[in-house]
């Protein structure tokens, strides 16, 4: 089977859209991308991000990306708008909503811009850890279908096992660093790093020790890399570090970040993150 011949990567099949008017996009939301409720929030903020990359209007690239819930997408089809609001010298703003039968489920704004050459400084550096050969792959369970299209190796803060937890679970703090690429493997692009910002699970299963009732109200995502670095990463893996900053009244805060194979530091993530206990 020949490149022209073989079928779409499944993320980027996830993420297809069509445009049906000059602001509107219809989609369809994907099995294999699956969450506990709904499709994974990331794959949902990627479709959001390549609505934009797609409009004719578009400028630059992205420097942000803030995806609000609002509600649970159910398995289907959904529409989406993406508008420019505003377009400066070297910037420009969006307004994007997802509906579903007339109802808002998701709500987002993005930023693209023109970078610029300037001067330049690196003050969060990549963690000194063991390489991906040398971490153990981890799967998520099977109710989590979008885990599959990960490649996971943990080496710090893996998916707690709850049969070996004992009667007193849970972990001293929130921090999970790990490799991470698709899977099967894809060259990077600002889609795929857009998901890869939420492929980390909830903060509150490593500090509880166990699965909670959790999901994303609110994920922002600042892309710090240029088309040119995420290009020279290939289908190499990424490391990953995310950590919650503090748990109370159902709600904690969890900040990630992401480095190449090479010590480039591409994105960093925040998002506010609902749960049950």
């Amino acid at each position: 089977m020949t490149g022209i011949d073989a079928p779409p990567h499944p993320f980027d099949t996830a993420i297809a859209t069509e445009y049906v008017g000059t602001h509107q996009l219809a989609g369809h939301t994907c099995p294999d991308y699956a969450n506990m409720v709904g499709p994974f929030g990331g794959v949902t903020a990627a479709a959001l991000l390549r609505a934009i990359e797609r409009h004719p209007e578009r400028l630059g690239d992205p420097l942000s990306l803030t995806v609000n819930y609002a509600g649970p997408i159910a398995d289907g089809p959904f529409e989406i708008t993406a508008r420019p609001v505003r377009t400066n010298r070297t910037n420009q703003h969006w307004q994007l909503e997802l509906a579903q039968d007339g109802a808002i489920a998701t709500t987002a704004t993005a930023v693209f811009g023109i970078r610029r050459d300037t001067w330049s400084a690196l003050e969060l550096a990549m963690p000194s850890v063991p390489g991906p050969e040398e971490a153990d792959p981890q799967v998520f369970p099977e109710f989590i279908a979008w885990g599959r299209n990960y490649e996971l190796r943990f080496v710090a803060g893996a998916v707690p096992d709850i049969a070996a937890a004992g009667a007193e679970p849970g972990h001293p703090d929130s921090v999970s660093t790990l490799w991470l690429r698709d899977s099967p493997a894809r060259p990077l692009d600002f889609a795929s790093l857009a998901a890869l910002s939420d492929a980390f699970f909830p903060r509150v299963f490593l500090r509880r020790g166990r699965y909670l009732a959790a999901g994303t109200i609110s994920l922002t995502v600042y892309f710090h890399a240029t088309a040119d670095e995420l290009a020279a990463q290939g289908t190499e893996y990424l490391l990953g570090s995310a950590r919650a900053n503090r748990f109370g009244h159902g709600h904690f805060d969890q900040n990630a970040h992401l480095w190449g194979h090479d010590g480039t530091l591409l994105a960093t993530s925040h998002q506010l993150v609902y749960y049950k206990d």
